[in-house]
């Protein structure tokens, strides 16, 4: 599929979820997560579309987009491995878990490879069973470095 088509269907897509949202400012969120949720991330050139359906400024959508870490404004790797951050599951040994995947990984935190992206999460509701870790919406709990490496050996090659 050549570019203009791949732009010209995330346009569609874009128009779709904000024909079926109400322009209400409270719905800006939930909007921009429908978005990613069908595009695979929020296009910048979006934004001003998306501006003007809830009567808003580009600067105030993009302040949103670029606030919220699980918002992006482009295509992702292959798999996106986020590792929680929050309080609880520093307290259940995150920060050594984070340290694993670095160096199993090869990449620091907040960064990628070829395959892989690495990245902080902030609380997948999953408090009691950290350390916690979301590949792609799937949510794993009580993760030791062991079963980090079972997790990543599980997932399939790049496309």
């Amino acid at each position: 599929m050549s570019e203009v088509q791949q732009a010209t269907d995330r346009t569609q897509l874009v128009a779709h979820v904000l024909a079926t949202t109400p322009p209400s400012y409270d719905r800006l969120l939930p909007a921009l997560l429908d978005i990613q949720r069908s595009v695979g991330f929020v296009p910048p050139q979006s934004i001003a579309a998306i501006a003007r359906h809830f009567n808003l400024s580009r600067a105030d959508v993009h302040g949103v987009v670029s606030f919220y870490a699980d918002l992006r404004t482009a295509p992702p790797r292959h798999h996106v491995v986020q590792i929680c951050q929050a309080e609880a599951c520093q307290a259940l040994g995150c920060r050594e878990l984070t340290a694993h995947a670095e160096r199993r990984l090869g990449v620091a935190l907040g960064s990628g490879g070829a395959n892989i992206t690495l990245a902080a999460g902030y609380c997948f509701g999953n408090c009691a069973c950290g350390p916690t870790v979301r590949i792609g919406d799937t949510v794993h709990g009580r993760i030791t470095p062991h079963a980090f490496d079972a997790l990543i050996d599980a997932l399939p090659p790049a496309e």
